[in-house]
């Protein structure tokens, strides 16, 4: 009789904007989601999350899952060193009692940053890799925007990348990877893998992957995953919101027990990409154009993408630019979030019904706007927790943005006033206010392609807006210390050869 399989599993996902001044915390993990052991199963089994993706296949396996530490933050600021160090050192606590295994599937980010690693998911499975030794397979999920380094490659035996964005494939991807796991220990096959990375970046506001130009990248993607041998591939798009080495845009590929094949796979990813490079620079409205835009359109609601608050990539959420625009232009009917949590807590002391003056928004920094003045009434107060239990971007599920208050205006703006930071990743975060979206002409929705998932389902169309702030579309915005060079388009002379 064969010894039944014992497959670690474990999880450390953030996306860290090194742009930010404020640093993530242990304390910001334990609040979005921290879980160890047997309480890993709970929170992810049948979720839309490539952990939940590992455990739907290991369980149909039938083999022992052994659940390690999974957590993840709202994309914020770089780790702390002290918290990077709790963390690590608590999955390899969890591995050390874990026993003997004979695989490891883990959820990485791909675009994490701590104050002492800049490549924080390299050095987490450089630590995983000496704790279980060379040969035990371990296999790896990686966020479509990661920045990828030779280390993450070189550790791992095999790594799979979202394919979609907004990412709604997760799930799928973690049972990809499941798979390549199982059909390595029963010695189906062998995989090895190659990375390649032409010097060049990608805009955010190109990245919606079922539109062009991206779309052909993952065309692309699609006839090199029906290559004999080639057992997985995928692009990472990037985040240059990380000042990071690896930053920028990649492509790597996993074969069975051929190397040369995965290298010849990941290049003619890379070389199709290089060669469309001049596509992938965004050119958006401004926010004055944008607003006379929406107000414009015949049919509402119009989603107004504040890029440069984009909360999936670790902004502030309190911009005001936008929503001041509207006001400037007399616009009506809009809606807006905003991390406000001393404006919630006004609005608490008011009560629900009563009148409320407040200056909202614009207080975290100087790139997001001034403060914008506004009365209403307190239309409703809750506790800010709700679940989405459709298959969106992050399939994060449980949510929890703190004490929220919905304050109305005379002009028919509904002003959702949030005490944490939530990625507008799900509409139940505007529907559990009791605010209905699709009675407005305007939504201001702080991301960029991640929240269209969401809103799909009641807005007329969107419209991604150049807003400055600590998410900007534009690379050129930013000083980067630690990036590679030269990088296109930052640098119009980059070359992309052997």
């Amino acid at each position: 009789m064969s010894k039944r399989l014992r497959i670690g599993v474990g999880g450390f996902l953030h996306e860290s904007n090194t742009f930010l001044g404020a640093p993530t915390t242990y304390e910001d993990f334990v609040a979005a989601s921290l879980t160890r052991g047997p309480a890993v199963m709970g929170r992810w089994s049948g979720a839309y999350h490539e952990l939940g993706g590992f455990l739907d296949v290991l369980e149909q396996a039938g083999v022992e899952i052994v659940p390690l530490l999974a957590t993840f933050a709202v994309p914020s600021g770089t780790i702390t060193a002290e918290a990077y160090e709790r963390i690590a050192g608590e999955m390899l606590e969890d591995l050390r009692n874990a026993g003997t295994l004979d695989g490891l599937l883990l959820a990485l980010h791909g675009a994490t940053v701590s104050q002492a690693f800049p490549d924080a998911d390299g050095e987490m499975l450089r630590r995983v890799r000496e704790a279980v030794g060379p040969v035990l397979p371990i296999v790896t999920t990686l966020d479509l925007h990661a920045n990828v380094s030779p280390q993450m490659i070189g550790l791992a035996n095999a790594t799979v990348a979202y394919r979609s964005n907004p990412h709604l494939d997760q799930r799928a991807r973690g049972r990809e990877a499941a798979e390549i796991l199982l059909r390595t220990l029963r010695g189906e096959i062998r995989p090895v893998q190659a990375l390649e990375m032409p010097p060049m970046l990608i805009s955010i506001s190109k990245q919606q992957t079922a539109a062009m130009p991206v779309r052909a990248l993952y065309e692309e993607l699609e006839q090199v995953l029906a290559w004999p041998g080639i057992l997985s591939a995928s692009i990472a798009l990037g985040f240059y919101y990380a000042d990071v080495a690896e930053m920028g845009a990649s492509f790597f590929a996993v074969a069975d027990g051929d190397e040369a094949l995965a290298r010849r796979a990941a290049r003619h990813l890379a070389e199709r990409a290089w060669a469309r490079r001049a596509e992938f620079s965004g050119s958006l409205p401004s926010p004055r154009e944008a607003v006379a835009a929406a107000m414009a359109a015949p049919h509402g609601p119009i989603a107004l993408m504040d890029i440069g608050d984009n909360v999936g990539a670790g902004s502030p959420a309190d911009s005001t630019i936008l929503f001041a625009e509207v006001l400037r232009q007399q616009g009506r009917d809009a809606l807006v979030v905003l991390c406000a949590p001393e404006a919630a807590a006004a609005c608490l002391a008011a009560g629900p019904g009563n009148t409320v003056a407040l200056a909202v928004g614009g207080k975290t920094d100087d790139l997001h706007g001034a403060p914008v003045r506004i009365e209403g009434i307190v239309r409703s107060l809750t506790d800010g927790r709700f679940v989405e239990h459709e298959q969106r971007h992050g399939g994060w599920g449980a949510c929890d943005q703190g004490l929220t208050a919905v304050v109305e205006t005379a002009d028919g703006h509904s002003v959702i006033l949030t005490s944490r930071r939530m990625a507008p990743m799900s509409l139940q975060q505007v529907l559990s206010t009791g605010v209905q979206p699709q009675a407005k002409k305007m939504l201001i929705v702080k991301g960029v392609v991640a929240p269209r998932a969401a809103y799909e389902p009641v807005a007329a169309d969107f419209l991604m807006v150049d807003t400055p702030g600590v998410t900007s579309d534009n690379p050129r915005h930013f000083t980067y210390r630690r990036r590679r060079t030269p990088l296109y388009p930052l640098e119009q002379d980059a070359r992309y050869s052997e």
